[in-house]
Order: C-alpha cells, then sequence, then structure tokens
C-alpha cells in the first residue's frame, strides 16, 4: 500500500534562518527576559498598526486579561462576545469577575453584526455592561464604526480582539483604517502563536490610544509594580494586584524579524486566499468561501469553507477524515462557546442561530505563506473528492 502524502496542516509557522539569527543574537547578549528587544517590538508593532501605543506581553489570553483590568471592569458587571470565537474571549471577562452575555453572529461570515449585538445588550438584565469584544474571524474585520455606536449608546467600550487580522486593512465611507489602530475602539489585542500571521511561539500584544490605559497595561503586566520617582534605587510599590505577563526579550526578537516580513507574509496570504476562491468556485453551491464583508481586505488567517453537509451525504467527520487520507488537515473554528459544559451550566441553554449554523457548516483548510498553488489545488481537489 501507497504510503500517504505529506500531511498539509491548516496553519503553520514559516521561520527562515534570519529569524533564527536573531533569535542567536538575543541568546548571546545580556538581556534573556525583559530587555532593549521588548521596548524594540512594541514600538515598531505601533507603527505598523498605526496605534499610539503596543504594549507587548505573554499571550494573546493575557493580552484579553490585561484589557479587562485596564479597564477595571468589575464583578457583576458585564461583556459582550460573539459566541463564535476561541475560548479566551470570553474567559478573559470571567477572569475580572465580570459575567459573558454572549451575541449571535452572522451565519455566513461568523462575525458578531450590530443587529446580534443589540439583541445581546437586550438581555443584559439590568447588569452594566462595560465592554464589547468583537472578533475579526478569520481575519475578517467587524463592522466597527456601528459596533461602537451601539456600545456606546449602553455605556460600553469596544475591545478589539484581533490576533486573526494583523495586516488587514478596512475601508468605511472614504475612511481606512487598519487594524490595531484602535479608530472605533478603546484597545485591539493580538496573538503570536505559530498559526498566526507572525510568530514568536507565544506572545500578544495590546494596542491603544489612550496614554492612561497604556501606562496601567505596563504596570499591570508586572505584578502592578511602580518604581515612585525620587525613591531608592531599589524601591517599588505594589499599590494594586498584577500580574506576570511580560514577554521575554527571546521572543521579541523573533518577533521583530518576523514583523518585517509582514507585508510578504500578507501578500502571500492574500494570492493564495485569491487561489483557493477561483478554484473553490466549482464546488458551489455544496462548497463555499465564508462571507467577507464589503469594508474588509484581510490578511486571512484562516480559509474557512462552508459546507452543505446534507447536500453532500456525508458528515463533517467523514469529510474531515477523507481529506486527511489524501494529506490534507482541517480544523473548526469554532464550537460555539455559549455551548461549553461550564457557560451552559452558568447561563443555561442559549438559542443562537447564527452560531448554530455556522458551526454546522465551518471547515479551515489550509493556508500559511510557505503554500504553493500546488498545495491548494490538491487542497481543493481532495476537498472535491470528499464531498463529490
Amino acid at each position: 500500500m501507497a504510503a500517504p502524502p505529506p500531511l498539509l496542516p491548516y496553519g503553520r509557522q514559516t521561520i527562515e534562518d534570519d529569524d533564527i539569527a536573531a533569535v542567536a543574537e538575543a541568546l548571546r547578549d545580556d538581556f534573556l527576559t525583559t530587555g532593549p528587544r521588548v521596548d524594540a517590538f512594541e514600538t515598531a508593532f505601533a507603527e505598523t498598526t498605526g496605534a499610539r501605543h503596543a504594549i507587548a506581553c505573554a499571550n494573546g489570553t493575557a493580552a484579553l486579561h490585561l484589557a479587562m483590568l485596564a479597564l477595571d471592569v468589575q464583578p457583576g458587571e458585564a461583556c459582550v462576545v460573539p459566541s463564535i470565537t476561541f475560548l479566551a474571549t470570553a474567559n478573559c471577562a470571567r477572569y475580572v469577575g465580570a459575567e459573558v452575555i454572549f451575541a449571535d453572529v452572522d451565519p455566513d461570515s461568523g462575525l458578531m453584526t450590530p443587529d446580534t449585538l443589540r439583541a445581546a445588550l437586550a438581555r443584559a438584565g439590568g447588569r452594566r455592561v462595560r465592554a464589547v469584544l468583537p472578533v475579526h474571524l478569520r481575519g475578517d474585520i467587524a463592522e466597527l464604526p456601528a459596533l461602537a455606536a451601539v456600545a456606546a449608546e449602553a455605556g460600553a467600550v469596544l475591545v478589539e480582539d484581533a490576533p486573526h487580522a494583523l495586516g488587514g486593512t478596512m475601508r468605511f465611507g472614504n475612511e481606512t483604517a487598519r487594524v490595531g489602530d484602535c479608530a472605533w475602539s478603546a484597545m485591539a489585542t493580538f496573538s503570536f502563536h505559530p498559526v498566526k500571521t507572525i510568530a514568536t511561539g507565544e506572545g500578544g500584544m495590546v494596542t491603544t490610544n489612550d496614554d492612561q490605559l497604556a501606562a496601567r497595561l505596563k504596570v499591570l503586566r508586572t505584578h502592578g509594580m511602580l518604581r515612585p520617582d525620587g525613591g531608592e534605587p531599589w524601591w517599588y510599590e505594589m499599590p494594586e494586584l498584577g500580574f506576570n505577563y511580560r514577554m521575554p526579550d527571546i521572543l521579541c526578537a523573533l518577533g521583530l524579524s518576523q514583523l518585517k516580513k509582514l507585508d510578504r507574509f500578507v501578500a502571500r496570504r492574500r494570492a493564495l486566499a485569491a487561489r483557493y476562491a477561483e478554484r473553490l468556485a466549482s464546488l458551489a453551491p455544496r462548497v463555499r468561501l465564508a462571507a467577507s464583508p464589503s469594508w474588509s481586505d484581510p490578511a486571512l488567517h484562516l480559509l474557512t469553507v462552508l459546507i452543505d453537509f446534507e447536500a453532500v451525504g456525508r458528515d463533517r467527520r467523514a469529510v474531515v477524515e477523507a481529506l486527511r487520507a489524501r494529506g490534507v488537515g482541517s480544523q473548526v473554528h469554532y464550537i460555539p462557546v455559549h455551548s461549553q459544559p461550564y457557560y451552559r451550566d452558568r447561563y443555561g441553554a442559549l438559542d443562537l442561530p447564527g452560531a448554530a449554523a455556522w458551526y454546522a457548516r465551518c471547515l479551515s483548510l489550509p493556508l500559511y505563506p510557505n503554500l504553493t498553488e500546488a498545495d491548494v489545488d490538491r487542497v481543493v481537489d481532495a476537498l472535491a473528492a470528499a464531498t463529490a
């Protein structure tokens, strides 16, 4: 029996010789943890996104937690989160004792919309809503101006959960913006997990244009420690509880090297997404790409298709296994968070039909810069056979 072809994973890092050299150079220097490369990475990231400040931290979950802490979200208050996201978007509210109100999503894009946000706010039950956390799912950008307006009517601020979306741009009317510039939000959070647009192994970032939030984020990521001016050189004070959420110099060295390649990575992801769109057109209507809003020009992190499994005559597991037999990896993004046992036990069963419809059809296919056009063709051919 012939060996199966090498597996194409749904996502993977692109690490090159200059990335390795940058980390090796950091290892030879004096600082392994908090050193000059942290400041350099933050400065470069702020310039790349167009934000006034960028604050590096341990990972994307830490970035979300720090954002909630910086806003001083309190127990008993509430945050609105789309149900189609990774667990961390909801969990960050619970870390500070806040309750989660799950918003439904557009069934074809997976994104929170102004209408689904309004419906979620109507379920607040008298609780003060402090933050709304739209997720730029797959890299496609949520309708930020409209979401910000709805949030403001409720007295809440927007915090963008943007780990999928680095390098993406958007256009609302005559205004063009970059993901992370915080034109409509208090903060935006990012992750540098290996499958993201740039990788540091683990690592995260918060961008903001608010000087006070930036200062607070920096204190909270380092145990809440302050060094008062004019004090003894060894003196520090901890007026409030913080966390050890610092990002090491070694990882920032890799981040700096990767950030220099962002334009190339983005261009490659867009070219591969265009190839997928061309090839997948022949599989419609049983298979089609997830919808992309008109205002969004993403650097897609995930290439997600929506499959009509009933029309195909196979369930998702059978399709996943058929793809894997042909050397094609895939993944599901995401199981609706409101259906997780912890949240179901806390809030009861929720009827969010958009999230259910998205989950019932979604499947993410391989997408990363080192993928070739021939790889894309192989993936689509395998998907055609698996859904014939």
